[in-house]
């Protein structure tokens, strides 16, 4: 297995391990996010979005390891950089957890698209 590949199935693993998170202990993605999961409404949302959603496509990857699997989540990581990097300058939201996502989610994008 060569090099590039290792990494992009890494960002998978990374990517199912965020979810993973996300789905057993939305207080814990919470915290991170700044998203508060007041009742159940909130609770159902950081599992299913940042839960579902995220082992979903991570998982995927995994299974089909084709190139558009790997641009489809690449290009999903960099749309969601590219909203982040307008917010924090739009919506003055400089924290160190969005400039670290933001980071995040451009090296994995880059690395997922090559």
């Amino acid at each position: 297995m060569d090099v590039l590949l290792t990494l992009k199935i890494i960002v998978a693993v990374g990517t199912m391990a965020a979810g993973l998170v996300s789905l057993v202990s939305p207080e814990t993605a919470g915290r991170f996010t700044g998203l508060r999961p007041d009742g159940g409404r909130g609770v159902s949302e950081i599992r299913a979005v940042l839960g579902g959603l995220f082992i979903g496509l991570g998982l995927a990857v995994i299974i089909f390891q084709s190139p558009g699997a790997f641009r489809t989540l690449g290009v999903g990581y960099l749309a969601i950089g590219s909203v982040r990097a307008a917010s924090i300058f739009f919506d003055k939201a400089p924290t160190g957890s969005n400039w670290l996502s933001l980071a995040a989610e451009a090296v994995f994008g880059i690395i997922l698209l090559i």
